[in-house]
């Protein structure tokens, strides 16, 4: 992971240095500043958009009683969208508003959702254990205990006197 970040934090600016340049080059100096900034002012409002329907769409999963998994991993796209579009460069505009695109933002849920697991638990009466995406190997190996507790007060510490 770490090697990754690195290289992202080495190659981003150099992509974005040497997009400007070639931008700035082909049409001008305030033209190119112009452009980033509106990408950022349009993004910023584009992310808030979406941001409300996919709270409104949680919203709605939640009132039916199911998981809003995908949605919710939106949500979070929706904020790294926002972080690449207030970012100043023309690469990162490019990925923050294909992130804003809700059919890209699905498919890229999805696969994320794959990737991850989530276990979920409620206790409604008697309690259950919910994996939206089914038991997995690891489930199956038998490392997993489930169980419930109470806490009760200790009589027998205390001090009589």
């Amino acid at each position: 992971m770490f090697p990754i970040l690195v290289i992202l934090f080495i190659c981003v600016p150099i992509i974005e240095i040497a997009l400007f340049i070639q931008v700035g080059g082909l049409i001008g100096l305030w033209p190119t500043i112009a452009i980033v900034l509106i990408t950022a002012f349009v993004g910023a409002s584009l992310v808030r958009s979406q941001g409300i329907q996919t709270l409104m769409s949680v919203q709605s999963r939640l009132q039916q009683g199911e998981l809003p998994a995908q949605q919710i991993i939106e949500g979070v796209m929706l904020a790294v969208a926002g972080v690449l579009l207030l970012t100043p460069g023309f690469m990162t505009d490019a990925l923050g508003m294909l992130t804003l695109l809700p059919a890209p933002r699905a498919a890229i849920a999805k696969q994320l959702m794959k990737r991850v697991k989530i276990n979920t638990s409620a206790n409604f009466g008697g309690g259950f254990h919910q994996d939206p995406f089914g038991p997995s190997e690891h489930d199956q190996q038998g490392d997993i205990f489930e169980g419930e507790y109470e806490k009760k007060a200790d009589e027998d510490k205390r001090i009589n006197k």
